[in-house]
C-alpha cells in the first residue's frame, strides 16, 4: 500500500465517490465527489494529537462496533493517506455546540470545520470495479440467537478480537465478559462522583456520611430536608459500592475464550438466503482457530459444516495440519440452533450426520461463518457505470472473460464479481488490469495513427 501511494503514475482519491460516468471504452469522463473530511490531507502529519484530545467517544465501526474511536479518526493504522477525519454525526462543533479542542491540538493547523465537498472531473480510458463485497447478516437467522447471546460473533468480529491492534489486543476476551469489565467502569465512576458530593456535604456540616445516614434510618432528620437528602445520597452511594463489589468479584472468574465453535455456511449455501458458496469461509475458519491456538496453546476449536471445502493448493495440507496440530475438530453435521446456558456459555445444538444423532454441546464463544454478499450500494453503482448485474446481485461477466463487464471498457475483479479467496481475487485483479491495459494501449496507438 506504501508503495502505491508513493507511485508517480498512481492518484489515489480516498474517501471519494463516484456521481456519474458518460463515454464510451477509451473515452470515459468520470465525476467524482471528494468529501470533506474537515482536515487538510497535504498538512496533516497522522501524529494522532487530535483523536487523543477529542472528548467525543463513539462505537468504533472498523473494529464492528467492539471497540470506540474519537469523533476524528483514522479509519485503521497506515492507512493511505495517513490522515485522519472528523465524523460530522458526532463531531461537537459541527453540531452546534462549542468545542474546537482538535484544532487547538493540531499544530500542522490542518482542521478546517469550513471545508467543503469537492467535485472533480477524469478522463480515464478503462474503468475496474473493485468494491469488494458485504457480511451477510446472521440476525436474519433467529435460531442462532445473534446479538441475543453475547458471546455468539461473527468471523469478521472474530477477525478484530484475534487482532493485535484489535479492541482486546489480540487476547479473546469473551463480549460477555468485556460488557462486565464495562460496567465495573462505569461504577467506579459513578462511585467517584458520589464521594465528591458527599465530601461536599462533610465539609458543610462536620459530620460523617455514615453517621447521618445511621441517624436518618433511626428516623432522626424528620423537619431537615438538607440532611435527609444527604442520607439519601450516601444510600445510593452504598448501592453503587454493593453492586460494584459484586461484578468485581465476578470478573475474578474471567479468562480467556478457550472453547471455541465455528458454525460454517451462515447464510451461504442457503435457499432462504444465498443459494451458493462463499469460497472463502471453510479455510477462513481454520485459519482464525489456527492463530486462536497461537494465542493460547490450551485452545480447542470444533469446526461443524456440511463439508470443508479445501479446494485450492495446499489447502488440504494445511486443513490436516490444523486438526493435528492446532486441537481443531472437524464435525460433520448442520447446527440446528445456539442457546444460552450457564455463565453466558453458548450451547450449540447440532446432528452429527456420520453418527445420526443429535447432540449438544457447550462453548465458550461460538463464531458464525457468514456469507458473502453483494455490496449494500452495488445496485446504485451499477446504474452510475450502467453494468448489469447478475440474479445475486454481483456485477454480470462474460462466460467467455469473467472480468470483462456488460459495458466495453469497464472491468469488475475480486468479490464485486463474485465471492472469490484472496488468491483468486489477486489473480482476477491481474487479469482486468491487463484488459485496462489493451484498453489503454490500443486507445494511445489509435491517437499516434491520428497524428501521423
Amino acid at each position: 500500500m506504501l508503495d502505491v501511494g508513493r507511485h508517480p503514475n498512481i492518484e489515489l482519491l480516498a474517501y471519494s465517490e463516484v456521481e456519474k460516468v458518460e463515454g464510451a471504452a477509451g473515452d470515459f469522463t468520470v465525476t467524482v465527489r471528494r468529501k470533506r473530511r474537515y482536515v487538510e490531507e497535504d498538512k496533516c502529519t497522522g501524529c494522532g494529537a487530535c483523536a487523543e484530545k477529542c472528548p467525543t467517544v463513539v462505537p468504533d465501526a472498523f473494529n464492528e462496533g467492539l471497540g470506540s474511536r474519537s469523533a476524528i479518526y483514522s479509519y485503521f493504522a497506515q492507512g493511505i493517506p495517513s490522515t485522519h477525519t472528523i465524523d460530522p454525526d458526532y463531531c461537537r462543533e459541527l453540531n452546534g455546540k462549542k468545542c474546537g479542542i482538535c484544532k487547538k491540538a493540531c499544530q500542522a493547523d490542518a482542521i478546517n470545520f469550513d471545508q467543503e465537498d469537492r467535485i472533480i472531473t477524469l478522463n480515464v480510458g478503462a474503468i475496474i470495479i473493485a468494491v469488494g463485497y458485504d457480511v451477510f447478516d446472521p440476525s436474519q437467522i433467529p435460531e442462532y440467537r445473534y446479538r441475543e447471546i453475547a458471546n455468539v460473533v461473527t468471523a469478521i468480529e472474530f477477525e478484530r478480537l484475534l487482532s493485535a491492534s484489535g479492541p482486546t489486543h489480540g487476547h479473546l476476551v469473551r463480549p460477555s465478559d468485556r460488557a462486565v469489565e464495562a460496567e465495573i467502569q462505569a461504577l467506579e465512576k459513578d462511585v467517584k462522583k458520589s464521594q465528591r458530593v458527599l465530601e461536599k456535604f462533610e465539609e458543610k456540616y462536620g459530620e460523617a456520611s455514615a453517621d447521618v445516614y445511621e441517624k436518618y434510618r433511626q428516623n432522626h432528620y424528620q423537619d431537615d430536608e438538607d440532611r435527609k437528602k444527604w442520607a439519601e445520597k450516601y444510600a445510593a452511594y452504598l448501592a453503587i459500592i454493593e453492586s460494584l463489589e459484586a461484578l468485581k468479584k465476578k470478573a475474578e472468574g474471567f479468562t480467556v475464550a478457550k472453547r471455541l465453535a465455528f458454525v460454517q455456511c451462515v447464510g451461504s449455501r442457503d435457499f432462504r438466503f444465498y443459494p451458493f458458496c462463499s469460497g472463502y469461509c471453510c479455510m477462513h475458519s481454520i485459519k482464525e482457530a489456527v492463530i486462536a491456538h497461537e494465542h493460547g496453546p490450551e485452545t480447542t476449536s470444533t469446526i461443524f459444516g456440511m463439508d470443508i471445502r479445501a479446494v485450492s493448493k495446499g489447502f488440504e495440507e494445511y486443513k490436516l495440519r490444523g486438526g493435528k496440530k492446532s486441537n481443531i475438530t472437524y464435525v460433520r453435521g448442520r447446527v440446528s440452533e445456539i442457546m444460552e446456558g450457564a455463565n453466558h456459555n453458548p450451547v450449540v445444538i447440532y446432528e452429527d450426520t456420520q453418527q445420526r444423532q443429535v447432540k449438544s454441546q457447550e462453548f465458550d464463544m461460538v463464531i458464525l461463518a457468514t456469507a458473502c454478499a453483494p455490496s449494500k450500494g452495488i445496485g446504485a453503482l451499477a446504474k452510475i457505470f450502467g453494468v448489469e448485474l447478475d440474479e445475486y446481485h454481483f456485477i454480470k461477466t462474460s462466460a467467455l472473460s469473467p472480468v470483462d463487464t456488460s459495458v466495453p471498457g469497464i472491468f469488475v475483479c475480486g468479490c464485486a464479481e463474485s465471492p472469490m479467496d484472496v488468491p483468486e481475487s489477486v489473480a482476477q485483479a491481474s487479469s482486468a488490469a491487463e484488459r485496462a491495459a489493451e484498453v489503454a494501449i490500443q486507445l494511445k496507438s489509435e491517437k499516434e495513427k491520428a497524428v501521423a
